[in-house]
């Protein structure tokens, strides 16, 4: 498999794949294909799996594409403004990614959820109880809001990130909430009650925005019904 990320701000993944190669991604985000490019919609890992994706917030469905007579290819984005990046995992390795960033993956490449360790995490946080875990061999592509910030952590290094900018770290990074400052800070400051903690050692990938900031700086100028009665 060779891949291209193509575009700046609205990015795109085109995947060459030889006969015998396929990929899986998630529904609805292939662009364009080859015209020997077969897909198929399979419940990738059995019914098992297919429901903790739907729990997580993918399709219970994932679409396998693969050439036939000869090498092909097929493009993907996300749904929303932002930056496509790759995510290379061996056995012994795992990432842990946001609901949602998942984009598509190799064959060998196998999608899991996870649990975040400590409740005050999940309820505050900003990515919920429930992520992805990408084990396996091989590369997944994550999609990301807006642009990208990787970090790579040392042993005991501490980076707080405003709740729903973290897109995924690795499994070596502990990763907890803390209060916004002081009271007053945290009340007046304007960047919540809490902050998102992430412990090193190891990577981190964040996000320049998230789609509900951008949901609510659009909602004011959005047109309202008019009242009934007037």
């Amino acid at each position: 498999m060779q891949y291209e990320i193509i575009g700046d701000n609205l990015q795109m993944a085109k995947i060459a794949l030889q006969p015998g190669e396929g990929i899986f991604a998630e529904a609805g985000t292939m662009v364009n294909m080859s015209g020997n490019m077969l897909m198929e919609a399979q419940l990738k890992g059995g019914i098992l799996a297919g429901l903790k994706r739907a729990v997580s917030g993918e399709s219970l469905f994932l679409t396998r594409f693969t050439p036939r007579e000869g090498a092909g290819f097929v493009s993907f984005a996300g749904s929303m403004t932002g930056r496509i990046f790759p995510v290379r995992v061996s056995p012994g390795s795992e990432f842990i990614a946001q609901k949602s960033a998942f984009l598509c993956c190799e064959e060998p490449v196998s999608l899991d959820i996870a649990f975040t360790k400590k409740l005050r995490a999940g309820f505050f946080g900003g990515e919920g109880f429930i992520l992805q875990r990408i084990t396996g061999t091989g590369t997944a592509f994550l999609h990301c809001c807006g642009d990208i910030i990787e970090l790579d952590l040392k042993a005991g290094e501490v980076v707080r990130v405003q709740t729903g900018l973290v897109v995924g770290f690795g499994e070596t990074v502990s990763y907890d909430i803390a209060l916004a400052g002081g009271i007053t800070t945290a009340l007046f400051g304007g960047e919540g009650l809490f902050v998102t903690t992430l412990t090193g050692p190891g990577k981190v990938v964040l996000q320049s925005m998230d789609l509900a900031r951008i949901a609510g700086t659009l909602l004011p100028y959005l047109p309202r019904p008019e009242l009934k009665g007037k």
